[in-house]
């Protein structure tokens, strides 16, 4: 056990023995403890294999290649559309993790098989994201706001993507992409301040 990560443990939560029994399972499967994200990270060989953290209404193991394992009792959850790789087993219970604890086992010991063969997920790329009409026109209008978007990096390219698409309305996507602007021309990414 890692004493950084202890903080996590201790605070008191909704979800603290779930947190506690959860990384029990984990360090007896002998993979590296780590903080990141704010979050215990376990890893093996210094790659990420499964995270523990908690929402209001439950608790997870997120499975950063979790797309890649095979599910076979179907518990792996996709958080949203737009996540293309993590998975998370969701609880709601110290119960249910005692209830599955040889399962999640199972779940992390693929997971280290998955990192052991060299299994890479095959990312959506950035060019494959749909450009809203509206940012097309503003492209158009404004070739240098075309040139600044273009030197972002993919990643904070694909967050502008998505946070522009998310809106329903033509007005509201041109709004966003408005107040995005002077961050883009900054280099800055949709949550960078």
């Amino acid at each position: 056990m890692n004493q950084k990560v202890n903080w996590f443990f201790d605070k008191d939560t909704t979800w603290q023995k779930e947190y506690k029994k959860l990384r029990a399972i984990i360090i007896d499967c002998g993979l590296t403890e780590e903080l990141k994200w704010g979050c215990p990270c376990y890893t093996y060989k210094g790659n990420n294999i499964v995270l523990i953290h908690g929402f209001k209404d439950y608790c997870a193991l997120l499975f950063h290649k979790g797309v890649l394992l095979n599910d076979s009792d179907k518990l792996l959850i996709q958080q949203t559309e737009n996540v293309q790789s993590a998975r998370q087993i969701r609880f709601t219970s110290i119960d249910k993790i005692n209830e599955l604890e040889q399962t999640i086992r199972a779940y992390v010991f693929e997971a280290v098989e998955v990192e052991k063969a060299g299994l890479e997920v095959k990312m959506k790329k950035t060019s494959e994201y749909e450009k809203p009409e509206e940012l097309e026109q503003s492209f158009n209008e404004d070739p240098n706001f075309k040139t600044a978007f273009d030197s972002l990096t993919p990643g904070r390219q694909r967050g502008y993507l998505l946070h522009f698409s998310e809106a329903k309305q033509s007005k509201t996507r041109t709004s966003r992409i408005e107040k995005a602007k002077p961050k883009i021309f900054d280099g800055k990414g949709h949550n960078e301040r």
